[in-house]
Parts: C-alpha cells; sequence; structure tokens
C-alpha cells in the first residue's frame, strides 16, 4: 500500500482551515464535536420513464458522469392511477456519496457547477431542515461539465441533500457550510 493516499482539496481544506475556527467560535472541545459532512444524496425524479425505460437509463449515465458512482433505481411504491403509476415501475435513481467522495463531490459543486448557475444570487438559507441537514435543486444536470450532452434527449433535474453530523444546532452547521465556501444568498439587514 502506497504512503501517499488521495485526499480531496475540500476535506484537507475542512482540516486545517474550518474545524480550527469552528472550535474558537462554538467553544467545542474536541474538533470530533465539529459538524462533519456524512453524506451526500444526489436523487433525479425521471417520471416519463414509465413510458419508455430509455430515459431512465441516460439519467443513470448522466448521474454516474457527475457522481463517479453508479446509481440505484428507485421504484414507485405503490400504485397510483391518476399519473398511471404501478408499484415497482422505475420513476428515478439515486446517488449516495460517502467519505471522500462526498467532499469531492461538493468541492466540485460549489467551485465549478454553481458559478455557472444563470441570475444565480446565491443558495438559499431556507434549504435546511430542523436537523440541519441541507437540500437544493438543480433544474438542469447540465451545470455539471461532466455531463454529456449529445447523449441526452431531454433535460433533467437533480435534488441534492447534504446530511450533515454533529454540532449541537442549525445555525452550527450552517456556519460550517459557509466555512467550506458554499455560495449562500446575502442575509439582509
Amino acid at each position: 500500500m502506497s504512503k501517499d493516499k488521495y485526499f480531496p482539496r475540500l476535506l484537507s481544506y475542512y482540516k486545517e482551515k474550518v474545524i480550527p475556527v469552528m472550535m474558537k467560535e462554538f467553544g467545542y472541545k474536541s474538533p470530533y464535536e465539529v459538524p462533519r459532512i456524512e453524506k451526500v444524496v444526489v436523487n433525479s425524479g425521471v417520471s416519463i420513464a414509465k413510458e419508455d425505460i430509455k430515459y431512465l437509463d441516460e439519467a443513470i449515465l448522466q448521474l454516474t458522469n457527475i457522481t463517479g458512482q453508479r446509481p440505484c433505481i428507485r421504484r414507485a411504491k405503490k400504485s397510483i392511477s391518476n399519473f398511471r403509476l404501478r408499484k415497482g415501475m422505475p420513476i428515478g435513481c439515486k446517488v449516495t456519496l460517502r467519505g471522500w467522495k462526498a467532499y469531492e463531490f461538493i468541492d466540485r459543486l460549489i467551485s465549478i457547477s454553481i458559478p455557472r448557475l444563470k441570475d444565480f444570487r446565491g443558495l438559499s438559507y431556507k434549504g435546511f431542515d430542523r436537523d440541519g441537514n441541507y437540500n437544493l435543486g438543480i433544474g438542469d444536470i447540465t451545470i455539471f461539465p461532466e455531463v454529456n450532452m449529445d447523449k441526452m434527449s431531454r433535460q433533467y433535474g437533480a435534488s441534492i441533500s447534504i446530511v450533515i453530523r454533529g454540532g449541537k444546532k442549525v445555525d452550527e452547521k450552517k456556519r460550517m457550510l459557509e466555512l467550506l465556501g458554499f455560495p449562500f444568498e446575502r442575509r439582509k439587514k
């Protein structure tokens, strides 16, 4: 085994810069008390897949390119006649990234993909849930440079959930994401 293991840029920044600042600001006694990213879940719902499975295959290919990991197919839990949906039909795909893959994905998201959004004024603080996890939706996944436009026949969106462990309050988790470089909208004073 080689001594020079791969270490993502954002993870080293988190350990060297964010942890000391958070310990000082919030009075943590141990670096293990500081909030950290547990996992990132990227989900894409493909409702048109019930008519033609090729759309789901396209979404799987694009999510694989974006995340570097093959998504699992999500199936309908129950039948809904108004949507012409039967139990067990494929309706989307999901990828769960943990460890260094999660930090690598977030690094590419905040440094490459989000700046490519048109009319971007910052991420909303309303994306935080009561546990301090952050959720954001992307209407078009073509903001990721890894997406192959030639193999897409339609536009796909994705929802990204960032699950954060540690910390006692939501404000601590918000501050951690700010220190990581998330471009949140400016707060009105």
